[in-house]
């Protein structure tokens, strides 16, 4: 039977993409499910059979691949997909394929995640441009699948409040029974440590931009953070050295993939490499953005 999946997509991690269809594999059971553009399911199983099924949709349909500028987002922990749908809306009204990626953010480590993210990828034929808009540890996903795969198609990178020298509050709470449970390894994988995971990440060697969520202020909106911050994440700690391009915006870090402003900005250096309508960059330099760091 063609039912519409009940939800889960704590559990559900994507491995397949065309044209809105996806293959799914599960974070415990490693099963798999086909699920059409509409989150309906049409085949469950073993890999093999799901991808099966798919061949048989796209020959009986006549399907051909979509070539074309792709954009891939890449939601944070806790959260799925659809915290972009505001993202997804503008950049297809401006032509773009876009690709929601899932995966089972608080059941798998980062690492499984952006092994997850490579498969995706490598099942994108057709295309030949491909772009990340990324959200929170959305980043910390890109950047780990960066540190073992290439892919000579990638272009530009947006990053909105990754904290990408890691989190004090995911320091802070590591060893707390509640976040351990509700975060699951990942979130242990997030903590502000100069040895820790985080800092073994590379850099991406293509242009991207960082948008941090702030107050505006010397103290930010949480008193458990130093400096100016977005509610989550210190601005500091977002400031991955090497960007091509950075900026603040005044909204908390849960908020700033709805906001249109930071959407003007994600959508005009996806095309143009810049983040401001007047053109100037303002990038992270390496020395700068270590010192500014070691102080956080």
């Amino acid at each position: 039977m063609k039912l519409k999946t009940m939800g889960g997509v704590q559990f559900w991690s994507d491995v397949h993409f065309f044209h809105g269809w996806h293959v799914q594999q599960h974070s415990s059971t490693g099963h798999c499910r086909l699920l059409d553009p509409e989150d309906v399911r049409h085949a469950w199983g073993t890999r093999e059979e799901c991808f099966a099924a798919l061949e048989i949709i796209k020959n009986k349909q006549k399907i051909p691949p979509k070539p074309g500028r792709t954009a891939i987002l890449v939601h944070g922990i806790v959260r799925s997909a659809r915290s972009m749908n505001a993202i997804r809306k503008r950049l297809e009204a401006d032509g773009f394929r876009v690709i929601g990626f899932n995966y089972a953010s608080t059941r798998i480590d980062i690492s499984s995640a952006a092994e997850y993210l490579h498969q995706v990828i490598e099942s994108l034929d057709g295309v030949k441009e491909i772009n990340f808009v990324v959200h929170s540890m959305g980043g910390l996903v890109v950047r780990s699948y960066l540190s073992k795969h290439r892919d000579k198609r990638i272009n530009r990178l947006v990053m909105l409040g990754v904290p990408n020298l890691g989190a004090k509050l995911a320091k802070d709470l590591k060893h707390n029974w509640l976040y351990k449970t509700v975060w699951g390894p990942a979130g242990q994988q997030l903590a502000k440590d100069p040895d820790g995971f985080i800092a073994g990440l590379p850099t991406p060697d293509f242009e991207f931009a960082v948008i941090a969520g702030s107050r505006g202020t010397l103290d930010g909106y949480n008193p458990l953070l130093p400096g100016d911050d977005d509610g989550t994440v210190a601005v500091e700690n977002t400031r991955l050295p090497g960007a091509t391009d950075f900026i603040t915006v005044h909204r908390l870090h849960s908020f700033l993939m709805y906001d249109p402003e930071v959407i003007d900005y994600t959508l005009r250096f996806l095309k143009e490499g810049r983040l401001r309508a007047e053109g100037e960059r303002h990038p992270i330099p390496q020395k700068q953005a270590a010192a500014d760091a070691a102080k956080s």
